[in-house]
């Protein structure tokens, strides 16, 4: 049975209000993944867990909860990479992120979400509250990385400075959406508006899931 999270309608009005809306990049664009760079000659070999990854899977990022985590432990999956926020219009879109994350795991799909609070100042709560908000209100269980800047300047995710160098596409609002194949190369991306349930973006999902017989 498909899984369905309810959202009341006072939530969704509340959060309605409180937003902005990004003046664009909300049409899907692809773009092919550039090949990695040959390393230094002394650069540490890579452990074992990252030898075979490549792309965004080659990088190293931290759970909302402060632990080191290797997106190599998620190569070979489809992911679907959002930046996040609890204050947003958008945030209902976490109901059907998690539907989709649920729906598709088996398939090898996740959606993996990074906070950020650079949009509109809609992500101000620190990790604790950001983990209760997105229990409570949505049941989210598809992984959460520590609050990060997605837009470049100092202190930029690596993730996004990757993505972006990748389809030349930076976030210009919360949950714009970055679709990567198991290989680590990105598919597409997908701006603010575009829902969990559009038509092309789960077309673009089922299209990187059956490309290697997933």
């Amino acid at each position: 049975m498909p899984y369905t999270v309810v959202v009341t309608t006072t939530l969704v009005l509340a959060l309605a209000a409180g937003c902005g809306a990004p003046a664009d990049g909300d049409t899907p664009t692809t773009a092919a993944a550039a090949p990695s760079p040959e390393p230094a000659a002394d650069a540490p070999a890579p452990s074992a867990a990252s030898t075979d990854a490549a792309g965004l899977y080659a990088l190293d990022v931290t759970s909302l909860e402060g632990e080191p985590v290797a997106l190599s432990d998620y190569a070979g999956t489809v992911t679907l990479v959002v930046n996040v926020a609890s204050r947003c219009g958008y945030t209902p879109q976490y109901a059907g992120l998690e539907a989709l994350h649920r729906r598709l795991a088996e398939q090898g799909f996740q959606v993996v979400g990074f906070p950020s609070n650079e949009f509109g100042g809609q992500e101000p709560g620190d990790a604790a509250e950001i983990r209760a908000f997105c229990t409570e209100n949505f049941g989210v269980t598809f992984p959460l990385f520590e609050k990060c800047r997605t837009q470049p300047g100092e202190g930029r995710s690596p993730v996004y400075a990757w993505l972006e160098e990748q389809t030349g596409d930076a976030p210009n609002w919360n949950f714009c959406k970055y679709l990567v194949a198991r290989d680590g190369s990105v598919v597409g991306f997908f701006g603010s508006r575009v829902s969990p349930d559009d038509p092309d973006l789960l077309a673009a999902i089922d299209t990187a899931l059956g490309a290697t017989g997933g």
